[in-house]
């Protein structure tokens, strides 16, 4: 197992906290994905895998035909997907992701819980080469599943890596960024179920802390993903 499966095993599930906390993130992705690509999901990879995804997750089907008619809606506030970057007490390098309606809002927030927790927030850039942007994609083992065949076929798809979630009875696919139309349509046309697919930015490297600065750091992050404006935090601390 390498990188991927460490920062799985890490972060696994963390960041969606509750149920209300779920269904407004997928609410937003639901809605940029209706802007970019229309409101049929026929045509709409991204957004035909984010229904999916909205059924496993429980998601009341008002909630997605709403998310889907405010992308349509003559009234609609476009969300701006905007990152962050900058380093936590520690010096812990953190990533954020967020879709705003407000920017001067959404920066100042993020500005005012870097600086109340003892971080700095850096520059656009600054973090790129710290992470590694991936598709990450759950699914549901066929009976009597060969991973490892399964990993060879799927090479040819962009993924660089396999790991299975015992817990969950799921498989758990990483591949490059750009091969995720690539992986998704493999997926569904060779019967696999998709649970989710996410883009995940994973550390090239990690940071070791004490049990004492790890909940210092903690704080912050906890702060971040309250924010409704956020949509995913991603971190180098081990």
């Amino acid at each position: 197992m390498g990188r991927a499966f460490e920062y799985r095993k890490a972060t696994k599930m963390k960041r969606w906290g509750n149920m209300a906390r779920v269904f407004t993130k997928l609410g937003k992705q639901i809605t940029i994905a209706t802007k970019d690509g229309g409101p049929d999901p026929d045509v709409n990879p991204r957004l035909r895998v984010l229904m999916q995804q909205a059924k496993k997750e429980n998601m009341p089907k008002d909630n997605v035909e709403r998310a889907i008619k405010k992308a349509t809606s003559k009234d609609y506030t476009d969300y701006k997907e905007v990152n962050f970057e900058g380093y936590g007490p520690y010096g812990i390098a953190i990533f954020i992701e967020t879709a705003t309606d407000n920017n001067t809002r959404t920066v100042a927030n993020v500005r005012s819980y870097f600086n109340k927790y003892g971080g700095s927030l850096g520059t656009a850039g600054s973090l790129q080469f710290l992470f590694d942007r991936k598709c990450v994609f759950k699914i549901t083992p066929k009976e009597n599943q060969d991973i490892e065949e399964l990993e060879l076929e799927l090479i040819d798809f962009g993924v660089d890596e396999i790991e299975w979630d015992e817990e969950e009875n799921a498989i758990i696919l990483y591949g490059e960024f750009q091969s995720y139309s690539a992986i998704q349509k493999y997926l569904e046309e060779n019967g696999y179920e998709i649970h989710s697919a996410e883009f995940e930015r994973i550390p090239n490297d990690y940071k070791e802390v004490t049990e004492e600065q790890k909940a210092q750091i903690e704080k912050l992050l906890e702060k971040f993903e309250e924010d409704e404006d956020v949509q995913n935090v991603f971190h180098n601390m081990k």
